[in-house]
């Protein structure tokens, strides 16, 4: 027998010290751990609506062709795209959700040696893409809890952390999991203070729910910053998040070295079908959006009459303080049905992120919340 080697040395560096993402947890692994039912999942930011009903009936028709592989180059997905941003097919990468693109961003333009710039309390996958190819991190502190965007981007503190070794700058406008947002005028200037051998990706999955609120769509300076990528998904607003599939815009130059290491059909024929479908269904999307403003006043208003403090969203979840670890709070939800997001993991150990849902589904995580407060209120009196 040969002699066991020690896997972890044989891993790359990077990759020895990272930590496996950890997902929202899933109703089915609730109800059979706690033995609960009708349980209620407010904690991965999906549609409460569910997919759009257009790209159910299209993805149901495809479902003859799978047997086939899909359009290796998603041709009608770029098309509808190109006409809905106004850009050319070959600025648009496709991606197995947009995880997937901001993965294959690290994998094309970092390196040992090379840095990336983002903000504490930023996407967890910024952080995992960046150590896993060997790259350093450079972490910008947040803005201030008294700042009219608490915990959000400070672009003057990412700016100062800039230097020779820089290559790429991720920002989330709005931010997950602060829900926090940068204006359009501020963000530009930051573009305009960088190097042109630093790449910005901007990651607007939380688009289509911030419209209207000045969170600018940074899609329409592409031509402006030849080195400015953005990053959109169907997971959120257009509710496909169980099929994966996302994308970016950029330059071609760009978008061409993404291509020569994505994978072959990274993108599976029903993710293709379902978005083309889901594009096209403006009412859906009103409707989302529609019902999450609504939904955001309540879980506000609510979780303010209770004595907690949240930050201002302008995504489909909201942060809250809760003034004391959140893991017992969160517990306690869970052994009532109800799932939301613990945040420890985003150097956040007392706050919760609750995604917006129906009004019923919004009160249930609302009475939870208060019942776990009045037992503790209890037991300290």
């Amino acid at each position: 027998m040969r002699p066991a080697c020690d896997i972890l040395e044989l891993a790359a560096p990077g990759v020895r010290r990272l930590h496996p993402y950890q997902p929202g947890k899933p109703i089915s692994e609730l109800e059979r751990e706690y033995g609960v039912s009708n349980s209620v999942k407010l904690a991965s930011n999906e549609n409460p609506l569910g997919p759009s009903p257009a790209a159910i009936s299209a993805m149901q028709q495809e479902l003859n062709e799978l047997a086939l592989y899909p359009d290796g180059g998603g041709f009608a997905l770029k098309q509808a795209l190109s006409a809905r941003h106004g850009l050319a097919p070959e600025c648009i990468t496709l991606g197995n959700g947009s995880n997937d693109v901001l993965v294959l961003l690290a994998e094309a333009f970092l390196t040992p040696g090379l840095e990336a710039v983002y903000s504490e309390h930023c996407f967890a996958v910024y952080p995992i893409a960046v150590q896993a190819v060997g790259a350093t991190a450079r972490v910008a502190p947040p803005r201030g809890t008294d700042s009219s965007q608490p915990l959000g981007h400070d672009l003057e503190a990412m700016l100062r952390l800039v230097g020779p070794a820089t290559r790429m700058v991720f920002i989330a406008n709005p931010n997950n999991p602060t829900g926090t947002w940068l204006g359009g005028e501020e963000l530009r200037a930051f573009l305009h203070a960088l190097p042109p051998t630093v790449l910005v990706v901007i990651d607007e999955a939380y688009h289509e729910y911030s419209l209207g609120l000045g969170v600018p769509d940074a899609s329409q300076w592409l031509q402006e910053f030849p080195g400015l990528v953005v990053t959109r998904t169907f997971s959120k607003v257009y509710g496909l998040a169980g099929i994966r599939i996302g994308y970016c815009l950029s330059s071609p130059p760009v978008a061409d070295m993404l291509n020569r290491i994505r994978q072959p059909f990274n993108v599976n024929s029903l993710a293709l079908t379902g978005a083309v479908a889901a594009l096209a269904d403006r009412d859906f999307i009103e409707r989302s959006v529609s019902l999450n403003r609504e939904g955001l006043a309540q879980l506000e208003e609510g979780l303010g009459s209770l004595g907690l403090q949240t930050i201002p969203s302008a995504g489909n979840f909201v942060l809250v303080d809760l003034a004391r670890p959140s893991g017992p709070v969160y517990e306690f939800l869970l052994r009532r049905g109800v799932i939301v997001r613990p945040v420890g993991n985003y150097g956040l150990p007392n706050h919760l992120r609750i995604t917006v849902g129906t009004a019923g589904q919004n009160e249930q995580v609302l009475a939870g919340i208060g019942a776990c407060l009045e037992s503790h209120a209890s037991r300290d009196a």
